[in-house]
């Protein structure tokens, strides 16, 4: 089993899309995946046609006292999902008093990894290096950092530290963009941890989320799919093979 975290290194880069058609991507690979929300925002659960009035998740369950396996939930025979929660507005206004509830997901994600019942954990992780991300990171055995070839993420890759087992992948590419192409080129020959595969900008992307499905699942012959693919196969070769105590060096 590996655990996967996502993180886009701001948000808006498409993070959250990227996880659910990842996990799509492994599915028909013939994996079993288990897709966890662990940002506040309580998106991802809109790319497997939960209905956004749903306010259960692992967060919500811990807040109320309750169990939070009860709050997962089967998409298909072989990719499950474990929202967060929907918070209140006082709950949103004072995210940092609930650190204590945000590191037992790593507690969370360590059971699930020594029970063995998942090949892949994928966590969509709320970006930037808050005190309640530190532990997320910690319980993932590899992390994605999600970019666009834009100036803003180009200034952060130099100014953020990234996790330590971190590769950057890019997301939302445009053909015939002058300052996309330069950026990508300057990354090719400066970023060491730059993926060899780039997600296209899509539209299939957008509409999928429109359509309540991970992009493979609504659109399996568009560009992008068709790269999340090659992302899935990539995934497999470098990190499927992982068997380390989570938090370890690979």
């Amino acid at each position: 089993m590996a655990i996967l975290g996502l993180q886009g290194i701001r948000g808006g880069v498409g993070t959250t899309s990227i996880t659910a058609a990842l996990a799509w991507a492994l599915q028909s690979l013939g994996e079993t995946v288990l897709v966890v929300d662990a940002s506040p925002d309580n998106m991802l659960r809109l790319s497997f046609n939960v209905d956004f009035v749903h306010r259960d998740g692992w967060m919500r369950a811990l807040l109320d006292e309750k169990a939070w396996r009860d709050a997962g939930m089967r998409y298909t025979t072989q990719i499950d999902l474990l929202p967060f929660g929907q918070l209140t507005p006082a709950e949103q206004e004072n995210l940092y008093t609930l650190q204590a509830k945000w590191s037992q997901l790593g507690d969370i994600l360590r059971e699930l990894h020594e029970l063995g019942h998942y090949q892949w954990i994928l966590v969509d992780l709320p970006h930037g290096y808050l005190p309640y991300t530190q532990p997320l990171l910690e319980a993932c055995h590899h992390t994605l950092t999600i970019v666009n070839p834009d100036t803003n993420c180009h200034v952060r890759l130099h100014q953020q530290a990234l996790p330590t087992k971190a590769h950057v992948l890019i997301n939302d590419l445009r053909v015939g963009s002058q300052i996309q192409d330069d950026i990508y080129q300057i990354w090719l020959q400066s970023q060491r941890r730059l993926l060899p595969i780039a997600i296209h900008r899509d539209e299939a992307v957008a509409e999928s989320l429109g359509a309540k499905q991970p992009l493979g699942e609504y659109r399996s012959d568009a560009l992008a799919a068709e790269e999340v693919i090659t992302l899935a196969n990539w995934c497999l070769l470098h990190y499927a093979g992982v068997r380390t105590s989570v938090g370890s060096e690979t």
